[in-house]
């Protein structure tokens, strides 16, 4: 068995393992269960009713978490002419557009969010080998493909999230930061379980949210109860 450090035992000590907590009360708890120095990432996991190998069983989206997610976002907008203006007066990091391609097959990708006009996936789309398996691909279904770049940006930079089930049907998320007050971890985690709910697939049968576990990146998983969102 793995060797559990002395923090981590005390951390197992702020709660009860077995019990599912309601949402307000497992935010608190995590806070508390923190057991490292830094600012930790407060992440949860939905474990979800869905079959990922169905096309139509497999969610992907983004949403714009009310208090962001505490970590600042290095954009990156491949777009011409005025919507490269709209892209910089937004606060885009890096604008550009075959400059960029060419420095990205290069080997850079020193980015967190790549936006792109729909007129440049043509070139963006010799990308896909480099940012599709970081997860860097501009993308219709999280609002990364559009001409509306100015908003895209700036959701960016205040706190928008992309999710998606994994070959188990479990999204993880970040949430927020454990220096975040436990009613704004509250308010962020209700937005993203709202979305995962709205977006249920109509071919999803049986109970849809399995499981729900919300954890510090050092911290133990504490168990929130499906019936109370």
């Amino acid at each position: 068995m793995p060797k559990v450090g002395k923090k981590f035992q005390e951390a197992l000590k702020q709660f009860d393992r077995n019990t599912l907590y309601d949402p307000a009360e497992a935010m608190e708890l995590v806070k508390k269960a923190a057991p490292a120095k830094f600012d930790e990432t407060v992440e949860v996991a939905f474990r979800l009713g869905v079959d990922p190998r169905h096309a139509d069983q497999q969610l992907r989206g983004a949403v714009v978490l009310p208090h962001g997610t505490g970590k600042s976002k290095t954009v990156l907008v491949f777009a011409k002419g005025e919507k490269a203006k709209e892209a910089e007066a937004a606060g885009a990091d890096f604008v550009g557009a075959e400059d960029l391609v060419e420095k990205i097959q290069g080997g850079w990708t020193g980015f967190d969010v790549a936006i792109a006009t729909p007129d440049m996936m043509g070139m963006v789309g010799r990308l896909g080998r480099i940012l599709g398996p970081r997860g860097l691909m501009p993308n219709p279904k999280t609002g990364t493909v559009t001409f509306e770049v100015g908003a895209a940006v700036k959701d960016a930079k205040g706190g928008k999230i992309t999710y998606r089930t994994d070959k188990a049907g479990i999204v993880h998320a970040p949430i927020g930061k454990v220096s975040f007050e436990a009613q704004k971890l509250t308010e962020n985690f209700k937005t993203l379980a709202d979305t995962l709910l709205r977006a249920k697939p109509a071919s999803a049968k049986g109970q849809y949210i399995k499981s729900i576990t919300v954890s510090s990146t050092m911290g133990p998983g504490i168990k929130i109860n499906p019936a109370k969102i």
